[in-house]
């Protein structure tokens, strides 16, 4: 695997459009830091880092996905659309100024500073710039 942010991302949206409960992905700080911004920000409900069923030495992460309930029997995900800004091939990054609301204030951007992975409102309220990870809405 080459990109690890980007399947994380990938494996959210796809468990959410099949309306599954729960994903699993193997474990990373950064990954683990992006969860948190995630579920600090209300788009998922839990994040759980777990050993793995397969190999005791190695650990997952176990994000509880979020539903909005529409009636009894229909559910439409939280994150309508989560896109990767900053790609390996072409870093994005953005100063303190240029961090722009995402979809009027309705999302959000996750912002890896020298302080750590931050939401982007926080990192413009600390006065940080960074490389701007994703959008999500």
């Amino acid at each position: 695997m080459i990109d690890s942010i980007s399947d994380m991302l990938t494996r959210i949206r796809n468990a959410q459009k099949a309306r599954h409960d729960f994903v699993l992905m193997s474990f990373s700080n950064v990954k683990m830091a992006i969860a948190k911004v995630l579920k600090s920000e209300g788009f998922v409900l839990d994040v759980v880092k777990e050993k793995s069923e397969d190999n005791e030495k190695f650990e997952n992460i176990k994000i509880i996905l979020k539903y909005k309930q529409l009636s009894s029997t229909k559910s439409e995900p939280i994150i309508e659309s989560i896109r990767q800004v900053s790609k390996q091939g072409q870093r994005r990054y953005v100063r303190k100024n240029d961090i722009n609301k995402v979809k009027n204030g309705y999302g959000i951007s996750v912002v890896s500073t020298s302080q750590g992975v931050m939401s982007g409102k926080d990192a413009r309220k600390r006065g940080l710039g960074g490389e701007l990870i994703c959008e999500v809405w």
